[in-house]
């Protein structure tokens, strides 16, 4: 009688089913730390884009308030677009807008106001910035500042 061969059949059959639940198991924890690193590096990806696009805004502001206080005639252009921006900031467009009040006679001075509003955006070929993409990538970011001249 072969009473020990039968009880070690049962044996075998228990082992390969814990083996497939094991294969099974790991199997869903890679795919959930696939899905979690990917979506971590994501958000990394979008915080930088964003602070280029505010960087890349600034810099509109910036050149919106030299041309105001360069030179006799201040220089303010209604909508000018600035897309030759320089080093990490190359595939952003930053969209100027200027517009101007006044004059004020603040004592013997008389004074105008300029309102710079700059919109810096990562996708320049749908357009001025900001644009109404829809794209998960699209990221803008705009400024506004006032110069008294």
């Amino acid at each position: 009688m072969r009473a020990v061969a039968c009880g070690a059949r049962g044996q075998r059959g228990f082992s390969a089913v814990m083996v497939i639940a094991l294969l099974v198991l790991l199997g869903g924890l890679s795919v959930y730390a696939v899905g979690l690193v990917t979506s971590v590096l994501g958000g990394h990806a979008r915080e930088l884009s964003y602070a280029r696009a505010a960087l890349a805004a600034q810099a509109g502001l910036d050149w919106g308030r030299w041309r105001i206080s360069a030179g006799a005639a201040p220089l303010c252009a209604a909508v000018q677009t600035l897309s030759a921006l320089p080093g990490s900031l190359r595939p952003y467009a930053v969209t100027v807008r200027c517009s101007a009040s006044g004059p004020y006679t603040e004592g013997a001075a008389t004074l105008r106001v300029y309102r710079i509003d700059a919109s810096a955006c990562n996708l320049p070929a749908l357009g001025p910035c900001p644009s109404a993409s829809t794209s998960a990538d699209y990221v803008q970011a705009s400024l506004t500042a006032q110069v008294e001249r």
